[in-house]
């Protein structure tokens, strides 16, 4: 792939004045050859798995970003899902010294996060399964880096209610365990998970990936914003088109990264996630993209529709640069993370209803949102049901990430700091799904699983 005078000056541009970044480089271990019947033998093995290579990620990453000057936010690890290595070991003592053997391991060798801390439970769940459940709270509690996810439905599985039942508590624990629930920023409930991709909290190393492969997450939300910008009296279809030429420019970047930076490590390239990842930084917002569309603030009617087509233009940009995108790869729509997310729900043009109807078009779902801490948990569980549910009828991923504060009520602030910002937090419905939701089971897959 040979890159021309012109996209390199193009870059260092974006790079200079649009806060474009490589936002994550994710290195994928399997850990299924670390288990031992021994325990303190197998957290000693996954602990040299996961340092030794986390070590040689940060090195060769570091040299990439003085080479070509573009910075690498984040250097992480995902892993298999841990449910399954701990299949002989399911006691929850042993899962949280699991987690600090990981965690300990990342934090040696410079490591931001480590994902894959879950379990794929879309059917049914094993005892490991749900002992992990169990254990979270602590684990939360115990680490600073391990990110946990549940992947409790899918559009050929349907969706597991029993799994989806055990999330408010666990949550509502977790908020109580950790300061200003912080802890439940490192949780997502997944539909359609996929196993390749690089951002937290998500990220897991799935079993059909090699055993170790690095994927690459490039964000350019300051990017996209500016050519709006220049751009405000053109149609919608012209829009449409200059948002896909500049996402193509910036996977062009990711996938030099990234592959460069696997030759290096002399491991298996994975993919590129090209996704609009908003953070607190001026000009690094998502919603002010919308909001340059035309929109007076995002929130009001006609979000939706810009929302989809930023959305359709990132993937087709992504798309036409790199045969390798995966991932999430689209637009992601946080509260606390996004400046401007958190003025529109300040100032009451956004709302939890909105937001829902938002993340059918997005490409995550319900993102780093706050909820009174005195939110009953199936409530919690209700709106998790919800958003999932519009993931597995329209065969597309969704996540939920809640933060139930403990003290807070709707109308109220909590502030993560850095680059989790600050989320307001946001009123919920008074009324209950509890009956409906303690009926349990599994929701059949729709028909349009039936494809075989």
């Amino acid at each position: 792939m040979s890159i021309s005078v012109e996209e390199v000056f193009e870059t260092a541009s974006m790079i200079l004045h649009q806060n474009l970044d490589i936002r994550t480089t994710t290195l994928g271990i399997n850990l299924k050859d670390c288990i031992d019947n021994d325990f303190k033998t197998f957290c000693a093995k996954v602990y040299r798995k996961i340092h030794e290579n986390a070590q040689r990620l940060v090195k060769e990453a570091e040299k990439l970003e003085i080479k070509y000057g573009i910075p690498i936010v984040n250097k992480r690890i995902s892993v298999t899902p841990v449910s399954l290595i701990m299949e002989t070991h399911p006691t929850s003592r042993k899962f949280v010294e699991m987690a600090k053997a990981i965690d300990r391991a990342a934090g040696d060798a410079g490591i931001d996060f480590v994902g894959g801390f879950g379990a794929s439970v879309q059917k049914g769940l094993t005892n490991s399964d749900r002992v992990l459940i169990e254990s979270l709270p602590e684990v939360f509690a115990a680490t600073e880096r391990v990110c946990s996810f549940l992947n409790v439905g899918t559009n050929v599985a349907g969706m597991n209610l029993d799994a989806i039942n055990l999330i408010g508590n666990m949550l509502k624990q977790t908020a109580s365990k950790t300061e200003n629930a912080i802890g439940c920023a490192k949780f997502v409930a997944f539909a359609n998970a996929p196993e390749d991709n690089p951002f937290m909290a998500g990220a897991f190393h799935g079993i059909g990936e090699p055993d170790i492969t690095l994927n690459i997450g490039v964000s350019g939300p300051g990017v996209v914003h500016s050519v709006v910008e220049k751009n405000r009296d053109c149609d919608l279809t012209e829009l449409s088109e200059i948002i896909k030429r500049t996402v193509f420019k910036i996977t062009r970047s990711g996938e030099l990264i990234g592959r460069e930076l696997a030759e290096n490590l002399d491991i298996q390239f994975g993919i590129v996630d090209i996704s609009l990842a908003p953070t607190t930084a001026k000009g690094d917002s998502v919603a002010e993209i919308i909001e340059a569309f035309g929109i007076e603030s995002i929130g009001a009617h006609g979000t939706t529709m810009a929302v989809a087509l930023l959305m359709d233009a990132v993937k087709k940009g992504g798309a036409m640069a790199s045969g390798n995108v995966g991932g999430l790869s689209g637009t992601f729509i946080p509260i606390s993370e996004d400046s401007g997310m958190m003025r529109a729900v300040k100032r009451g043009a956004l709302d939890l209803n909105k937001l829902e109807a938002l993340t059918s078009v997005c490409s995550v779902g319900l993102d780093m949102f706050a909820v009174p801490g005195d939110t009953p948990a199936e409530v919690i569980n209700a709106i998790i049901a919800d958003e999932l549910s519009i993931g597995v009828i329209n065969n597309k991923t969704t996540a939920v990430r809640v933060i139930p504060v403990p003290g807070k009520k709707a109308g109220e602030s909590v502030d993560f700091g850095g680059l989790l910002g600050e989320a307001p937090v946001m009123e919920v419905s008074s009324y209950s799904a509890k009956n409906f939701l303690k009926r349990g089971g599994r929701i059949p897959a729709p028909i349009t699983s039936m494809r075989n």
